[in-house]
């Protein structure tokens, strides 16, 4: 592994734990559920999807999002923007990470280490191309917060969000499926398919019909584990997904990566404590 590929690997270690916090932090959904949503996927669809805009379908959705079964989109958009705005979901995600963070956080929240990080990883999450990839693209557009804890939990969505359409990429380039990508680190972390949390409430017709697929491939076993190939398969996908996520850090300076990279720390391992990752 080359070393911008390992610096891409670490810095995901350290922004991911970030990333998560609209999906394990309870002030998020209920930000979002104030503004008379249905459930929680209905406040995961409007928050993920608000900076793509209203009138964007399903489908497309759907296309961006890559890994939810058939008609899980369309089960919650464009429903979604009858009860509410993107512009007020974005704000509603907005104020529950916030709000989140800072309860995670406690005191940490405001060291100056937290500006910092913020504002060195708006940097690196602000440089890079925006080509090819929608969802990164559509947060670029939209306006950067002020607040330190706000500007550190948008820079961590772009980065995210960046990452997550590289890891698109690759796994279109290896004919790994939406499904099967869910199928596939499952297996990988030697967790059976069916409980794994993003497809265990498939019909299980449905679910097996998916692995049987891959086991024509020769991705799965008799077994119903992976092969010596789905194994190479997962490799490939996250060796290309890290290539893929080098572009942004390279805006920064060795000294402002080592001066993240020790910012970063103190607060990541603390949402790591908090949530089941």
């Amino acid at each position: 592994m080359k070393m911008s590929e390992l610096v891409a690997r670490r810095m995901y270690d350290l922004v991911e734990p970030i990333g998560l916090v609209p999906y394990f932090a309870d002030e998020s959904d209920e930000a979002l559920l104030a503004l008379g949503l249905r459930n929680v996927w209905d406040a995961y669809f409007a928050g993920r999807a608000a900076p793509l805009g209203r009138g964007v379908p399903a489908e497309v959705v759907h296309a961006i999002f890559y890994n939810f079964a058939p008609g899980e989109v369309a089960r919650h958009l464009p429903r979604v923007w009858d009860l509410t705005t993107p512009e007020a979901a974005l704000s509603a995600r907005e104020r529950g990470c916030v709000a989140g963070m800072r309860r995670i956080l406690g005191a940490l929240a405001d060291d100056p280490g937290v500006a910092r990080a913020g504002d060195l990883l708006l940097k690196a999450a602000t440089s890079a191309p925006v080509e090819g990839r929608p969802l990164y693209a559509a947060l670029r557009a939209l306006p950067v917060p002020q607040e330190p804890v706000a500007r550190l939990w948008h820079a961590a969505t772009l980065l995210r969000e960046h990452r997550g359409d590289g890891h698109t990429v690759a796994l279109v380039a290896e004919g790994i499926g939406g499904t099967e990508a869910h199928v596939l680190h499952a297996l990988s972390v030697d967790l059976p398919a069916k409980d794994f949390g993003r497809v265990w409430h498939l019909p299980a017709a449905q679910l097996t019909a998916v692995i049987d697929g891959m086991r024509a491939r020769g991705l799965v076993g008799t077994d119903g584990w992976l092969t010596e190939a789905g194994r190479a398969t997962k490799e490939r996908v996250e060796a290309l997904t890290d290539r893929l996520a080098e572009a942004p850090y390279n805006a920064l300076t060795p000294a402002e990566l080592a001066q993240l990279v020790a910012d970063l720390e103190p607060i990541s391992a603390t949402f790591r404590k908090t949530f089941p990752m």
